[in-house]
């Protein structure tokens, strides 16, 4: 058996629960707002229950790490906040110009095919 000696390692830099659940809120209702459509969406997104996604637009509790990884892959808002809490904002830099190069493929590839469907034969560049 293991005497438990008392010694407290304190810890640097910790995020208390309700930062954490304040921050998941802030970031969701940003994103989906508060409505019952906005609860459905996110249970849809996470196969989370209802009373349990009222609980993280609340701020009152916050999703678990798998929940965390559902709600960053279709929350744009959610994957920000959780970057800034990691101390990665560098990172959210990254992730927004590859949003905005893919906003850009699209458009080119949109004004290249409205070029050539043109009455006036394609346009050369």
């Amino acid at each position: 058996m293991v005497r438990k000696t008392g010694t407290i390692v304190p810890a640097n830099g910790s995020l208390s629960r309700q930062e954490y659940a304040n921050a998941i809120s802030r970031a969701l209702k940003s994103e989906v707002g508060q409505s019952a459509r906005a609860a459905k969406t996110v249970m849809r997104w996470t196969g989370a229950s209802e009373r349990a996604v009222k609980y993280w637009l609340a701020g009152s509790r916050a999703p678990s790490g798998a929940q965390l990884i559902l709600l960053a892959r279709n929350s744009d808002a959610v994957l920000q906040e959780f970057l800034h809490l990691c101390g990665r904002d560098t990172y959210e830099v990254s992730v927004e110009l590859a949003a905005a190069e893919a906003s850009l493929t699209r458009a080119v590839a949109i004004v290249r095919a409205l070029q050539n469907n043109s009455p006036f034969g394609p346009i050369a560049d």
